[in-house]
């Protein structure tokens, strides 16, 4: 670490030499100046650690001195300590008012000076660690305040692109005249009147419980608030109550300012709480207690806020089960589920599937910019006698990978990337697995029926149309008419 510097200006060398002899058993280096120029120029060049500075000089004077360095940016923060004969009250004021930080008259004692010049080279030392330290957490505020608002940004954008979700799938966007998405559809209708009831939707992964929350959202008078989606799941256990309750500045380490959460940012609209079954059991507590009372307490407070917030949870899992288990209180249930939306799988409402693939398709080829190709035959019974495991979100990415594949060229059994090939049924345990699947009952419905063992045909026949009719004992363009039917 290289030593302390410190300028002695005077035009008298006793002096000099007598506060040199003083202060350089310190280890400090000295530097000297014999006038008020010369001092400028030293300062400027080697930017001492503290001046010790007379006033009568025969060039420039001591004030004018300071105040020319306190004038220049690079010796700007030097202190300055005046050294001098001229005492007197008005000399220390102009002294200080020059901008020096001390004034020692002479004759002065040698430990004197030495034991002031130590103290203001410590307030020095310490007043740069202090800003250098503003500085590194400035630097700091400043990036977690980038980070912020980057992190709002894409939330935006996010939430942007879930409505363009919901536009595009949505009420408008449930494709399907199947028996059971008129039933679901009837449901959202009834809670158009009551935009404070909680509502429970279950349904397996990938079959739109999202696309119904948004739709109870929207078509109820809460569609003027917002809609704040959060995935059970993906919240950190650490930051559970924060990211739904909020916090206040301090409340724990990060914590550098007021943040409201979800439930806040969901008044007066609606808060989504997706895979609600996967909410830890601490959380839950806090839920039924903001669910009974509608007041928040975010993390760090010492009063209570009221929220005017809709629920609407969703889960994939058995919530039975999970409350027989110990996973999940009975009581937040009730509370949630006071009015509950069961969403079907896809291979309960097979009939949709040839509506929702149309769809699909349609919207993709808009979005790469070419033409709607036509689904053959063929690929229509394929989709149609598959399980889909992963229900419409499975069918979507089949029909957007299908629609790449193709290049725009009609679609066919080729381009269908299918999980697994037919609907299966569990077998109960310790039966023999049967070799070929165990055909769908066929619906009382006439049509519905003749399409059932149209697909049954050609999953037999691997897609044959010729041979499918052989098997049916029916003329190919019936197979055809019934496939090529224009989608609603």
């Amino acid at each position: 670490m290289n030593p302390e510097k410190i300028l002695i200006v005077d035009d008298t060398p006793a002096n000099i030499r007598l506060l040199t002899e003083a202060l350089e058993p310190s280890g400090y280096e000295i530097l000297a100046a014999s006038n008020g120029g010369q001092a400028l120029k030293i300062a400027a060049r080697s930017r001492p650690d503290l001046i010790l500075l007379d006033v009568v000089m025969p060039d420039v004077d001591g004030y004018s001195v300071c105040r020319a360095l306190k004038a220049d940016e690079a010796t700007r923060e030097i202190p300055v300590l005046f050294v001098t004969a001229k005492d007197e009250t008005k000399n220390v004021l102009k002294g200080f008012q020059a901008g020096a930080i001390d004034y020692i008259p002479k004759p002065f004692q040698v430990e004197e000076v030495a034991i002031r010049v130590e103290t203001h080279l410590k307030i020095s030392r310490l007043t740069r660690e202090l800003q250098e330290r503003n500085a590194q957490l400035e630097a700091e505020s400043a990036r977690r305040r980038a980070v912020e608002a980057e992190k709002h940004k894409v939330d935006e954008r996010l939430e942007l692109l879930g409505e363009q979700e919901a536009r595009r799938w949505g009420l408008g966007g449930f494709v399907g005249r199947s028996r059971l998405v008129r039933g679901v559809l009837a449901d959202i209708e009834r809670l158009r009147g009551f935009p404070g009831t909680n509502v429970l939707i279950t349904g397996e992964s990938g079959t739109g419980k999202e696309l119904i929350a948004r739709a109870v959202h929207h078509s109820s008078t809460r569609s003027r608030g917002p809609f704040v989606p959060v995935n059970c799941v993906a919240i950190p256990a650490e930051l559970a109550e924060s990211m739904l309750f909020g916090h206040m500045k301090g409340s724990f380490t990060g914590a550098v300012a007021d943040r409201k959460g979800c439930f806040e940012l969901a008044d007066g609209g609606t808060l989504f709480l997706d895979e609600i079954g996967d909410m830890p059991a601490p959380l839950q507590a806090k839920l039924l207690r903001v669910l009974e009372d509608g007041e928040i307490t975010p993390v760090g407070a010492s009063r209570s806020r009221r929220v005017d917030v809709r629920v609407v949870a969703a889960t994939n899992a058995e919530l039975d089960e999970k409350i027989a288990a110990g996973g999940f209180r009975q009581d937040l249930y009730f509370r949630l589920a006071r009015y509950t939306v069961e969403m079907p799988p896809l291979r309960e409402r097979a009939e949709d599937i040839p509506l929702l693939a149309a769809h699909f398709l349609a919207v993709f080829a808009a979005e790469m910019g070419m033409p709607r190709p036509e689904l053959t035959p063929a690929a229509l019974a394929l989709l149609a006698g598959h399980a889909f495991p992963g229900n419409v979100r499975e069918l979507k990415n089949v029909i957007e990978r299908a629609l790449i594949e193709s290049r725009g060229r009609a679609i066919g059994p080729e381009h269908l990337r299918l999980v697994a090939p037919t609907v299966r049924r569990a077998a109960p345990a310790g039966a023999p697995v049967p070799s070929m699947p165990t055909p769908v009952p066929l619906p009382l419905n006439l049509e519905a029926a003749e399409q059932a063992l149209i697909q049954r045909a050609l999953h037999e026949t691997e897609g044959n149309v010729a041979e499918a009719a052989r098997l049916l004992g029916v003329n190919r363009s019936r197979i055809y008419r019934r496939f090529q039917q224009p989608a609603v």
